[in-house]
């Protein structure tokens, strides 16, 4: 479970930040007149639409599958499976002495 918190924690931001600039993105499109905006904005609004739900179950849903696969595999090997969060190792400018 340790995993599935770092990760959600690591992927957060981004995952909101593209959502949203994509969302922003289709609001002239929703907001437009003239000639072809009844197409416009129904496509915009489908956009947003996918963009919302499709956030919410990669947001919610696939932590939650993870853990439950995660538990199941536990189970069946019987003994709990070690996953590492890849985390950027940072080089501290000095080298060891040998």
């Amino acid at each position: 479970m340790d995993a599935a918190f770092a990760a959600c924690k690591d992927r957060l931001r981004p995952i909101l930040m593209t959502v949203i600039t994509m969302i922003a993105g289709m609001i002239p499109l929703i907001i437009a007149g003239g000639a072809g905006a009844n197409g416009n904005r129904a496509l915009a609004l489908g956009v947003v639409g996918g963009m919302s739900i499709g956030t919410l179950a990669l947001v919610f849903v696939v932590p939650a599958f993870f853990i439950v696969f995660q538990t199941l595999e536990e189970k069946v090997s019987g003994s709990p499976v070690k996953v590492e969060s890849e985390e950027p190792k940072v080089d501290s400018g000095k080298e060891e002495a040998k």
